[in-house]
């Protein structure tokens, strides 16, 4: 279970950011959108290579200029 605990001068929506910059390292949020439906196995091959085409078009542009 992930938590924070209140300290004693801080007000709840500085807890709630702590909350969620936590969650975002954790990864807690992206595993769950992940898994609220099924991806077939040549969606998830075909997600990747766009990603991975994505990152070396950028890595590209970078060395370009």
């Amino acid at each position: 279970m992930t938590g924070v605990k209140i300290r004693d001068d801080e007000s709840f929506e500085k807890a709630l950011r702590r909350f969620n910059k936590f969650c975002e390292k954790m990864g807690i949020l992206s595993d769950i959108k992940k898994h609220q439906h099924f991806e077939k196995p040549s969606e998830r091959r075909k997600r990747k290579l766009n990603a991975a085409k994505r990152k070396l078009r950028k890595l590209m542009k970078e060395n370009a200029e």
